[in-house]
C-alpha cells in the first residue's frame, strides 16, 4: 500500500492542497478522510481548524495521530463515521484524492453528508481524466499506471467534469465552487511520445475543453428544495463554456503573435541580405571607378551658380 505524503505552497493558485485549504476556510471543524500522514490537516490546523481524521494505513495513521485531534484508523468501504463520530459534527467533511480509491464512490459521497452540520460543506479534489496527456497517450495505444498522478495504479474510478458534477448531484449536493489545477499534456508524468503525434494534434488537444485541467477542486453544499441545484448546474455550465471560449481565444492570440514573430523575421532576413548585396556592390571594382567622377559632380552641384 502507497504512503501519501507532500510539501505544498498554501499559497499557490495551481495546487490541488492549497486550494483545498483555501476552500476549507479558517476556524472549522474539520474531518479529514484519507488524512495520509496528516500533512493537509496540519496546514488546516495553522489556519485555526479542528481536525480529525480517517485513514486506512496504520503507519500513516500512527504519524497523523500526532498532530490531528483523532485519527481512525478504518476501511471507508466498512466503518460507519457518523456511528463513530455522530451525525452533523463537522462543518467540513475533505474527500482528497480519495473518490478514485473506491468502486463505489457515491456510496461514500452519500454517507458523509450526514456528518455536515447546518451550512456544512464538502471539499472534494480528484484527477481530470481527460486531462491532455492521457487523451494523447491514447492516441498512441498507451495506458500505462504509475505510482502515482493520473494513473495512479490503485485508481479504480475516473472522472470527468460532467461524471463528477453528476456524482455530486445524485448524491444530494450541489457544487458551489469548482476549481482546477492545469498542466501541459507534456509537463507531466503521463508517457507520451510528442514526436510521433501528426503535427497539429498537441495543439488541438491543448485547446480542448478540460484538456489543460489536472485535477478537479470543488467545494459542495447540500442542496435545499427551492431548485438552487438546477440554477447552479446551469451557471457552472455557463462558466465551463467561458473557459473553453476563453482557452481557444488565448491559442488564438498565440497563433497571432507567432505569424508576426515569423513575418519580423522574414523582414529583418530580407534587409539583411540586402545590406550584404549593398555592401557587396560598393566593394566591386567598377563601383570603386566611379567615385572621381560621383564626387566632382557632387562639387559642381555644390558650387556656386552663374
Amino acid at each position: 500500500m502507497p504512503t501519501y505524503d507532500a510539501d505544498f505552497d498554501a499559497l499557490s493558485d495551481n495546487n490541488s492542497h492549497s486550494l483545498m485549504v483555501r476552500l476549507v476556510g479558517p476556524d472549522k471543524r474539520v474531518l479529514d478522510v484519507g488524512c495520509a500522514t496528516g500533512y493537509l490537516g496540519e496546514a488546516l490546523i495553522a489556519r485555526g481548524c479542528r481536525v480529525s481524521g480517517v485513514e486506512i494505513d496504520p503507519e500513516s495513521a500512527s504519524r497523523a495521530a500526532k498532530l490531528l485531534d483523532e485519527v481512525v484508523v478504518a476501511d471507508l468501504t466498512q466503518v460507519d463515521l457518523v456511528a463513530h463520530f455522530g451525525a452533523a459534527s463537522f462543518d467540513v467533511v475533505v474527500l482528497g484524492d480519495i473518490l478514485e480509491h473506491l468502486t463505489d464512490p457515491d456510496r461514500l459521497l452519500r454517507h458523509v453528508t450526514k456528518l455536515l452540520a447546518p451550512g456544512g460543506s464538502v471539499v472534494i479534489s480528484t484527477p481530470n481524466v481527460t486531462h491532455g496527456s492521457l487523451r494523447l497517450a491514447l492516441l498512441q495505444g498507451r495506458w500505462r499506471y504509475t505510482d502515482l498522478g493520473l494513473l495512479d495504479r490503485t485508481h479504480v474510478t475516473f472522472f470527468d467534469r460532467h461524471g463528477l458534477l453528476a456524482l455530486i448531484e445524485g448524491a444530494g449536493l450541489v457544487a458551489t465552487d469548482v476549481r482546477r489545477t492545469t498542466a501541459d499534456p507534456l509537463g507531466v508524468e503521463v508517457d507520451v511520445d510528442w514526436k510521433a503525434l501528426p503535427p497539429g494534434v498537441i495543439d488541438w488537444v491543448r485547446e480542448q475543453p478540460d484538456g489543460l485541467t489536472y485535477q478537479f477542486v470543488i467545494r459542495a453544499v447540500v442542496a435545499d428544495a427551492d431548485g438552487d441545484l438546477q440554477v447552479m448546474r446551469t451557471r457552472i455550465d455557463e462558466l465551463e463554456s467561458e473557459l473553453h471560449e476563453t482557452q481557444a481565444r488565448s491559442r488564438e492570440l498565440e497563433v497571432r503573435s507567432e505569424r508576426v514573430d515569423e513575418e519580423l523575421a522574414a523582414a529583418q532576413s530580407r534587409a539583411g541580405a540586402a545590406e550584404q548585396e549593398l555592401g557587396a556592390v560598393h566593394s566591386t571594382v567598377t563601383w570603386r571607378s566611379l567615385s572621381a567622377p560621383r564626387r566632382l559632380y557632387g562639387r559642381l552641384r555644390g558650387g556656386p551658380r552663374p
